[in-house]
């Protein structure tokens, strides 16, 4: 069986979607029938043929990216080029994409045999105008699908699209690659270091692109209605990392780290007592960093959103806290409640851990990506 991945970026990119798209590799190379390619978009205008895990990886030239959306002249013809020479039985795409699914759709007409696996992680929901340009590819999309999947049931209910076809979703949520996340000695002693440096206070740690959706600003909030004995790390970069820095100026209890290698986000995620995750829209659909705080043991706080599986992952009063969305003074609430409270800290914080390894383990994605796509 012939299988081609096609996503936006891929490792080194660093995201959900393309941690993803690597589990996914990962898992069906364990499959000796199993071959595959993978064709996506390069951060700049060059092409690049190379390989990731031993599978080749096409990565397209963009000239442009406009409302997050890559594009290309070379897309059309690298793209046919690959369905000519790879000649894949199964396609598995990650959504949204849509400029990648225009050329997909064509594709697919003239390889009716090819089957389509359309991994979706998100409803465009930011880009209003864009999601009703694409409401028609979208339903073109789903109709084609042979198996749609979807990272939590929370999704598949509260998504306009995947609810109406429901009856060809499963539903596969986002794992935690422990061997990524082992502590080595490097980030041990890392760990150790933060916690020696910030002693006496309650160490939070957010990480994350820096975005709207991504909800830092009311974490920046919260933080001036905290006293002066916590500390507020917050990772990743992005385009509204400067509007962030200047939001937080005064604040001397945040400290931006910028953009964290695996050691260092291993080093945050030991050293700190509470885990912040103030995404605000169903464009976080999942959450997998929030994943892997909670394989820490570390308790979080999250903002309720309808429809999202961060309340999936999440889970208020058992794993952490959840408040009402984009009120950020409830949101230094709870980190306070859980700073106040050690026993509290460490029930959820255990419950975070035990729920990460009862559902959220490589090796059970592995398994299900393996059933799942194998018996088309």
């Amino acid at each position: 069986m012939k299988i081609l991945q096609i996503s936006n970026y891929l490792y080194p990119h660093i995201g959900g979607i393309e941690q993803t798209a690597r589990d996914i590799l990962n898992a069906l190379k364990s499959k000796e029938d199993c071959e595959q390619a993978v064709f996506c978009f390069n951060g700049g205008r060059e092409t690049v043929f190379d390989e990731l895990d031993g599978v080749k990886v096409t990565r397209c030239g963009c000239f442009a990216k406009i409302s997050s959306q890559s594009l290309s002249f070379k897309y059309k013809r690298l793209l046919k080029g690959q369905f000519k020479s790879f000649k894949p039985d199964v396609v598995i795409f990650h959504f949204p994409n849509p400029f990648a699914a225009h050329y997909l759709l064509k594709m697919l007409k003239k390889n009716k045999g090819c089957k389509l696996v359309v991994y979706y992680h998100l409803d465009i929901t930011k880009q209003k105008i864009l999601g009703k340009l694409f409401k028609g590819q979208t339903e073109r999309l789903l109709k084609r699908a042979d198996k749609i999947i979807a990272t939590s049931p929370n999704y598949v209910e509260g998504s306009p699209f995947l609810s109406r076809y429901a009856g060809k979703c499963v539903v596969i949520p986002s794992c935690v690659n422990e061997e990524r996340l082992k502590l080595d000695g490097n980030s041990k002693a890392k760990a150790e270091a933060v916690r020696a440096e910030n002693k006496g206070k309650t160490i939070c740690f957010a990480v994350g692109r820096h975005v709207e959706y991504k909800g830092l600003q009311y974490l920046i909030e919260a933080s001036g209605l905290l006293p002066a004995d916590f500390k507020i790390f917050i990772g990743g970069e992005g385009p509204l990392t400067a509007e962030l820095k200047k939001k937080a100026e005064g604040d001397d209890k945040i400290e931006f780290l910028g953009k964290l290698t695996d050691e260092d986000l291993k080093a945050y995620l030991s050293a700190c007592d509470i885990f912040c995750f103030p995404s605000v829209t169903k464009n976080e659909a999942f959450g997998l960093s929030l994943a892997e705080a909670m394989y820490f043991g570390k308790p979080a706080v999250t903002f309720k959103i309808p429809g999202s599986g961060v309340n999936y992952v999440n889970l208020a009063g058992v794993t952490g806290l959840e408040v009402e969305n984009g009120n950020g003074e409830k949101f230094a609430e709870a980190i306070k409640k859980l700073a106040d409270d050690s026993a509290l800290r460490e029930k959820l914080g255990k419950a975070a851990g035990e729920r990460i390894l009862q559902l959220f383990t490589f090796r059970d994605f592995s398994e299900k990506i393996i059933n799942e796509i194998t018996c088309l």
